[in-house]
Parts: C-alpha cells; sequence; structure tokens
C-alpha cells in the first residue's frame, strides 16, 4: 500500500537559494512515515504503548531536484519488504508539478528499550498487509 502526505514548503525551512534545507527533507521523511503509521492504525503512541519502538538503521538518499519555497510537495512512503527484525521502506518526493525530486530507500530496525528486538509475530503479520513492491 501507497501511503501520501502533503505538506507546504516554509522559508524557515529553506537554505539561501529557497531549496528545502537538506535536513528538513529528513523531518519531512519522518512525518509521512509517521502519518502512514497512523493510516495503519499504528501510530507511534499506541507502538510505545505495546513496547515497540522503530529506530532508522541506514539512509541511501539521492536528491534529483531542488524542492522550493512554497511549493506543497506530495510524498509517497511504502515499505516493500518486512520481518520480525527490520523493514524496508521507499520515499518519493514530489513537486506540485507531479516532478519526482527526491528518493530516499532506508532500513528501519524493530526494538524495545532502545535495544534490538523482534516484532511479535502478530504485529509482523499485521505489516504483511501494507507490503508494496512498486
Amino acid at each position: 500500500m501507497i501511503f501520501s502526505y502533503s505538506k507546504k514548503i516554509y522559508g524557515y525551512e529553506c537554505d539561501i537559494y529557497g531549496h528545502l534545507n537538506n535536513a528538513n527533507y529528513l523531518m519531512l521523511l519522518e512525518a509521512a512515515r509517521s502519518d502512514a503509521l497512523v493510516e495503519m492504525d499504528l501510530p507511534i503512541a499506541k507502538l510505545l504503548g505495546m513496547g515497540i519502538q522503530f529506530f532508522v538503521l541506514r539512509y541511501e538518499l539521492d536528491y534529483l531536484k531542488a524542492l522550493e519555497l512554497e511549493d506543497t510537495v506530495s510524498v509517497k512512503s511504502w515499505f516493500y519488504s518486512t520481518n520480525r527484525i527490520k523493514g524496508l521502506w521507499k520515499q518519493e518526493i514530489y513537486n506540485s508539478r507531479g516532478e519526482l525530486c527526491f528518493v530516499a530507500h532506508l532500513t528501519v530496525v524493530y526494538a524495545a528499550e532502545g535495544k534490538a528486538k523482534r516484532l511479535p509475530p502478530e504485529i509482523s503479520d499485521y505489516f504483511l498487509k501494507f507490503i508494496h513492491l512498486g
């Protein structure tokens, strides 16, 4: 399943050239993933209540085209592989003209109390229904 998240880019998020600052790309990705988890009925607060944490282990980022001041961007997020130890996500950011501007591949590890831990089988199985291979 592909999850969508939209956001307008504001001046305080941009560099002196009017482009989204590199650090703010990561915040945009985080917001989109958090929103996806809400749509999956597993918001962060619910996961924490279950003793489950997600930590980003690895990012691979491709900046293809600048995201500009006051543009409304769309983030498409999905995970294409998951097991009880980790999940592999892909996220793409498009500008308001529908142009692909940014691609991220990331590895998320599952944890409890700050240490790697396998997901309970019922949560791992639940995630499988959201896998998208595109």
